[in-house]
């Protein structure tokens, strides 16, 4: 028998198997698939997560608040000296009034907060956008410092703070994905071992059989093999669906949570790699069974 032969016999022995123990094939694709799922619901979220911290660095501003005081002939002079340095893109110049009028747009439920009062209860800035990657750190960092000692000013916020501590978080993301998946992938493997071990126990008379009519090990396994893969392909077709519908449902609410964490599906590639990563868990656990197990 040639190998394309004993192939077709491999796949169909294996599908035989996997209907004659449908049950116990079910937990162990089930199995798999909430460990991709899972695995693969933190590659997304790192993956959206990156792609908003990328776009941001781009949108990056500081806001210099400036102190009530400061008139707006001041103001004026102060956003054509913050223009000459060769990293900022724009200047703009955001009154008191236009602060009011900001929180009153953006935070509507809240707007009593800042009516009523004597004076203007925020103060002016201004939003200077930066050219990203214009700047060196040190370079940028020297120059807010020495916005910070000028008298007009009351307070600098820098977006490089919280980008960077949305770095550490998209880091954290990944690094629980990989652990909290390869755990979960472990269990997988030894699930399907189980069901690997199982069939082959029930098949032992048969087995016996073939060695004594002169079959190798590599026909003799090869069904427990294919059986193991083919439970990992579905088990990661059935998570890559999963997480695809999940994510379609999570695109059609509209929020800031979504343009955060859902503005992009895994790649082809990534999505292949699901695939192929739970059928690699069940070749594996197959091939760990019949290691152990005296066929």
């Amino acid at each position: 028998m040639n190998l394309a032969k004993a192939l077709r016999y491999f796949a169909r022995e294996a599908a035989i198997n996997l209907l004659r123990g449908f049950k116990v094939s079910v937990l162990a694709i089930l199995t798999i698939a909430v460990s991709l799922v899972l695995g693969g619901t933190f590659l997304l979220a790192s993956r959206n997560l990156a792609g908003s911290v990328e776009r941001w660095r781009g949108e990056m501003r500081v806001v210099i608040y400036l102190k009530p005081e400061v008139k707006p002939e001041d103001q004026s002079r102060l956003a054509a000296e913050a223009h000459r340095v060769p990293w900022v893109s724009a200047v703009e110049i955001v009154s008191a009034q236009r602060a009011r009028q900001r929180f009153r747009e953006i935070f509507p439920s809240l707007a009593d907060l800042v009516e009523g009062w004597e004076n203007e209860p925020l103060p002016p800035s201004l939003e200077v956008a930066l050219w990203a990657g214009d700047a060196s750190p040190a370079g940028l960092d020297a120059w807010i410092q020495s916005w910070r000692q000028r008298p007009e000013v009351a307070m600098i916020d820098d977006d490089r703070e919280w980008l960077g501590q949305m770095e550490t978080v998209v880091a954290v993301v990944r690094a629980v994905g990989v652990v909290l998946g390869g755990v979960l992938l472990g269990a997988a493997i030894f699930t399907i071992a189980s069901v690997i071990r199982l069939a082959a126990y029930l098949h032992h008379e048969e087995i016996a059989i073939m060695r004594l009519v002169g079959a190798t090990e590599f026909f003799i396994r090869g069904p427990f093999y294919v059986e193991g893969l083919l439970q990992g392909l579905l088990g990661g077709g059935l998570a890559s669906a999963s997480l695809y519908i999940a994510y379609r449902l999570i695109r059609a609410h509209n929020s800031l949570f979504t343009s955060a964490l859902a503005t992009q599906f895994l790649t082809l590639n990534q999505t292949a790699a699901l695939v192929l990563i739970g059928g690699l868990a069940g070749l594996l656990g197959a091939v760990a069974s019949l290691r152990r197990e005296a066929l």
